[in-house]
């Protein structure tokens, strides 16, 4: 089969389209599935760049996303049968091949059952998004009806997707945008209150926004400078949660003074981990998200897709930054 292996960490070219072994199942409850689209994520780059996560696991296939047909199931699987549409989130980590290839092996446990409204393209893009911001808000900051929310990097792949679980749970919502196009695209999925970051003064935009209170749940998808310039935008007793390491230089003062909560948000901790119940727990988060994206009460926007032969240039395009929603690889 065509899959695109990364041999050693590099920029964009190290990707390479080779032919490999199909795999075979060899566990009773896995099922194969020939994949048709597979979503490009940051964490993507970010492993191609500086390695895998686990040592002596190249070459290796990335890839966290995927959606596809099953086409082989073990002798104990009961939840699907070739035919099947499924989406994924699983492997691409360096221990588990990614979904950069033409098919995958994967537990019946951590598949899902394809939304039926979704293509293929769409149901790739999704799965790490959507439990990456439902983890976030929901069971880190303990989001409510009636919490104001800002979500940092609004009409990104996290941030889009934020947006509207947030608005759809009854908070009111308030994302940060770099240009009118962006802003446009936040405004339609649910953010009352947008903030230009480049011309505004953010702290001041969110306590006029918030008539001096501050907000009482961040969502920082950004990095160590907008995590520590969140903090004196924060409500007092506010949960402020960052998807990536905020740094050694973080003045916690203001965060102490505050009594926020600090939460991380990392979906990958149970694949890197091996937590079953972690593992269950993010397929019920897709599997609550089904119904929403089926009756088109949430959304997934895809920017642009690329041929799998194509995946460097999709690199390099999410690389650049500002991408608006994600990439996807079709297969």
């Amino acid at each position: 089969m065509k899959a695109m292996l990364m041999t050693h960490p590099g920029g964009p070219e190290v990707l390479d389209l080779t032919e490999i072994d199909k795999p075979e199942i060899t566990s009773p409850t896995q099922i194969k599935v020939r994949l048709r689209a597979a979503g490009v994520n940051p964490v993507d780059t970010k492993l191609r760049s500086r390695g895998v996560f686990f040592p002596d696991a190249l070459p290796a296939v990335l890839g966290c996303d995927g959606a596809g047909e099953v086409v082989a199931t073990g002798p104990a699987v009961t939840r699907f049968k070739p035919g099947d549409e499924v989406w994924l989130c699983n492997g691409g980590l360096g221990r588990e091949p990614g979904n950069y290839a033409e098919y995958t092996l994967v537990d019946e446990s951590v598949a899902q059952p394809k939304p039926a409204s979704l293509g293929f393209v769409e149901a790739a893009a999704a799965p790490l998004v959507l439990l990456t911001a439902w983890e976030a808000l929901f069971d880190r900051a303990r989001l409510e009806a009636g919490h104001t929310v800002l979500i940092h990097a609004g009409a990104g792949g996290v941030g889009h997707v934020a947006i509207q679980l947030a608005h759809r749970a009854g908070a009111r919502v308030c994302a940060t945008v770099s240009s009118d196009e962006k802003e446009r695209m936040v405004r339609a999925l649910g953010a009352e209150e947008v903030i230009r970051y480049r011309e505004q003064d953010l702290v001041k935009a969110v306590i006029d926004w918030t008539q001096g209170q501050g907000v009482d749940v961040a969502l920082d998808t950004v990095g160590p400078a907008v995590f520590r310039q969140t903090l004196p935008a924060m409500a007092h007793y506010g949960s402020l949660i960052t998807i990536l390491d905020p740094g050694p230089d973080v003045d916690w003062k203001e965060a102490r003074m505050r009594n926020l909560r600090i939460g991380f948000e990392m979906m990958l901790t149970p694949q890197l981990s091996d937590l079953p119940e972690a593992r269950a727990h993010q397929g019920e988060i897709l599997r609550r998200c089904s119904g929403p994206l089926e009756r088109g009460e949430l959304r997934i926007e895809v920017q642009r897709t690329f041929p799998l032969e194509q995946t460097a240039d999709a690199h390099r395009l999410l690389e650049q930054g500002h991408v608006q929603g994600k990439l996807v690889l079709t297969i």
